[in-house]
């Protein structure tokens, strides 16, 4: 329809996330492509499917991406370990990114940043797979396509790569950062990720992006919250999980049952 906007295509994901437009994602970790091709349809920018603290194995996130992909939003895949070979098997089938956990030095950074292109790294070339439109797509061309669009995320969770996030930030081919405010707070020993030690730590991290101009998504419970870290520089939000936004949509929906129905069945009388 002519008053419509026309939606990015999922391919556009990396160049919007380093310009740090602001974009919008979910984790998913139920194995289904159901969550994926809602939050897609709902206009969502980017799902990160999680092999790290999920049950999802490669053939689930084959479908999943594909999922991802039939419903125009960028499946990033939070791989289990920074294992050369599972970020091959992401990208292969078709990843537009990997969020890789626990980057707490230069070297795994680095290491990470040539297994996700070819051009001066290390991944491994095939052009069998969806990546390569099954064979479809010229070598070069897939080279040129995948290195100009495959998004790789470091996760900065631990307290060792505070040390040198200035470095590690500096990484040529690492695209932006993820905040992990969990293992930091688990890490400092700290009550909550509201306390000054993990705030100082966000600071640090998100200064460190700023100087040589990357993005750095961060995990929010809500809006206000997003604005808080958007103040502080923050352009990519992850809401929740597929999860936790079904058993919050589930509870209120309960609990609104419960002001019409009394737990013998009988109507509540309405004045």
């Amino acid at each position: 329809m002519s008053g419509d906007v026309v939606r990015p295509h999922f391919s556009s994901f990396r160049r919007r996330f380093s310009a740090r437009q602001v974009v919008v994602g979910s984790f998913v970790k139920t194995p289904t492509t159901h969550a994926t091709e809602i939050f897609g349809a709902l206009g969502y920018d980017f799902v990160v499917i999680d092999e790290e603290h999920a049950p999802i194995d490669r053939a689930m996130t084959d479908v999943m991406l594909l999922a991802a992909r039939a419903s125009n939003v960028a499946g990033i895949v939070r791989v289990s370990s920074d294992d050369p070979a599972k970020m091959l098997s992401c990208l292969d089938c078709g990843a537009s990114g990997v969020l890789v956990p626990h980057v707490a030095t230069v070297e795994k950074a680095r290491a990470i940043a040539a297994a996700a292109r070819y051009r001066g790294g290390r991944r491994g070339y095939s052009g069998s797979a969806r990546a390569g439109a099954y064979g479809g797509t010229p070598m070069w061309t897939l080279v040129d396509e995948q290195d100009a669009s495959v998004c790789a995320i470091a996760m900065i969770e631990d307290p060792e790569a505070l040390d040198h996030i200035d470095a590690i930030a500096a990484v040529d081919g690492i695209h932006g950062f993820f905040i992990g405010r969990g293992d930091l707070t688990v890490a400092l020993g700290a009550k909550s990720s509201a306390d000054a030690s993990v705030k100082n730590a966000v600071i640090r991290i998100i200064a460190a992006a700023k100087t040589v101009a990357k993005p750095v998504c961060v995990m929010v419970a809500s809006s206000a919250e997003a604005k808080d870290f958007a103040e502080l520089g923050a352009s990519a939000f992850i809401i929740s999980s597929d999860q936790g936004q079904m058993r919050r949509a589930a509870a209120l929906t309960l609990t609104e049952f419960k002001t019409l129905v009394t737990t013998d069945g009988s109507h509540v009388p309405q004045h």
